[in-house]
């Protein structure tokens, strides 16, 4: 339906509308939409024009708040104070102190798994290459077991998951080589697209599916940073209190503490989110408003630090790197923006500022690319260079074409469900340059 804009614009208002009845979850309302799809498909079928077939469908699925409140009967376990109807006596199918158990069971499970790689490897840097593939199996292990994953999928998160674990392991990477960083770091991000697979049930095509991941994520890092917080804070009241009575506290902080507490409080922080996703859901429209126009005037700034470094050779290794995780912090604001966004709100303000954020993200990154084309000319290929330009050019695609989505959304040409779409669907890139990254660039420059 793609060749159909008028009907995809109607399609993501009943979308909208749906997903706000809170007792119908996001796997619900794609299947109520494929169901939609399906008779609107039929309908026009039989000569009925699109706004036509659109009306009868969505008169067939019934009132939504006749199918709001069945759903809220249906699963009431999805149920909190502020939804339809109030809950039921417990019916036996939910069990939060079993989820709980299991959350806290992987939690440790994590801790052993880290405080044995530290203790049988033995080999700091070793263990920080591994990291990943000791802590975030226990992150897919829960969503596998929350989203009751079929045998099939679960094996198909394993292959890559022992490919990359094979990659990091078996590689005759050079010690202090650019290939063993570059490797150790992207395999974080393909990690992390694989667990969006566990986190979305297998439907990993699903575009609501991956804006929901999108959510997680940003959820994920404002729990984890507020459990760092806080244990972080429990942590300094422990060490000045121990202190006073002459207690050395700093060894078994090193040894046992941190090791179990750092990769647990991911496996808590996740469980968090999922229990409560309302709440944080209440803070991401404030916290990307924000950050927002704060992002747009230190782009500005790098704009201003570039102009006055001499040009793109003069520019310094270490002004390029600060460039690039700069754009990365705009991906993700980006994202995380448009997950938090009502898509039936007209265009505002805050719309603009954001085409701003992405304008200025765009000359950041197009002058990043100069001064690395550049350097490439100038000095020679390398695997920090390549990879650095590759990620620019995946970053560039990706603001361009939200550039003129938002253009035209602002203009009233589109509605805004093309941008969140193209969000979700452009997310693979980055999991697929991550890839070439780990398995490909360490042969292709010697392990160096």
């Amino acid at each position: 339906m793609t060749d159909h804009p008028q009907l995809e614009a109607q399609i993501d208002q009943w979308r909208g509308y749906v997903q706000r009845r809170r007792a119908i979850s996001a796997g619900d309302v794609e299947e109520m939409e494929d169901h939609l799809r399906e008779q609107v498909t039929d309908l026009t079928r039989t000569g009925l024009d699109d706004d036509e077939a659109f009306l009868v469908s969505v008169k067939r699925m019934g009132n939504l708040d006749d199918v709001s409140r069945e759903f809220a009967r249906e699963h009431s376990d999805r149920l909190w104070k502020q939804l339809v109807l109030l809950p039921d006596a417990p019916d036996g199918r939910t069990h939060p102190w079993r989820e709980l158990g299991v959350v806290l069971a992987l939690a440790i499970g994590a801790g052993i798994a880290v405080k044995a790689g530290i203790e049988l490897i033995g080999d700091e840097m070793a263990v920080m290459r591994n990291i990943g593939l000791l802590v975030l199996p226990f992150l897919a292990g829960y969503f596998a077991w929350k989203r009751k994953l079929t045998w099939q999928v679960a094996v198909a998160l394993l292959i890559p998951f022992a490919l990359l674990a094979v990659v990091l392991n078996v590689y005759p990477f050079e010690p202090d080589g650019s290939t063993l960083f570059l490797a150790a770091s992207h395999s974080l991000v393909a990690l992390w697209a694989l667990i969006s697979v566990a986190y979305a049930g297998g439907r990993w095509r699903s575009d609501a599916r991956r804006m929901d991941y999108v959510r997680f994520t940003g959820e994920l890092a404002i729990y984890y940073v507020l459990l760092a917080l806080g244990g972080g804070v429990l942590i300094g009241l422990t060490l000045g209190t121990l202190g006073l009575a002459g207690v050395d506290f700093e060894p078994a902080l090193e040894s046992w503490i941190l090791p179990f507490c750092v990769p647990g409080a991911l496996i808590v922080a996740a469980w968090l989110v999922e229990a409560k996703q309302n709440v944080v859901e209440n803070i991401a429209p404030v916290l990307t408003r924000v950050f927002t126009p704060l992002t747009i005037a230190m782009l500005l700034v790098f704009l201003g630090v570039f102009a006055t470094a001499g040009g793109p050779l003069g520019a310094e290794r270490e002004l390029l790197i600060l460039m690039d995780m700069v754009l990365v912090l705009v991906l993700c604001l980006l994202l995380y923006s448009i997950s938090a966004r009502d898509t039936l709100a007209p265009p505002g303000l805050f719309d603009v500022l954001q085409l701003v954020l992405v304008v200025a993200a765009l000359a950041v990154d197009a002058v990043a690319l100069t001064a690395m084309l550049s350097r490439i000319a100038e000095f020679g290929f390398s695997a920090n260079k390549v990879a650095a330009l590759g990620l620019n050019l995946v970053l560039l695609v990706h603001l361009l074409w939200s550039a003129w989505l938002s253009v035209g959304f602002l203009r009233g040409t589109r509605p805004f469900g093309p941008i969140e779409r193209w969000q979700t669907r452009y997310l693979p890139a980055y999991a697929g340059w991550a890839a070439i990254v780990v398995v490909i660039f360490p042969p292709a420059f010697a392990f160096a």
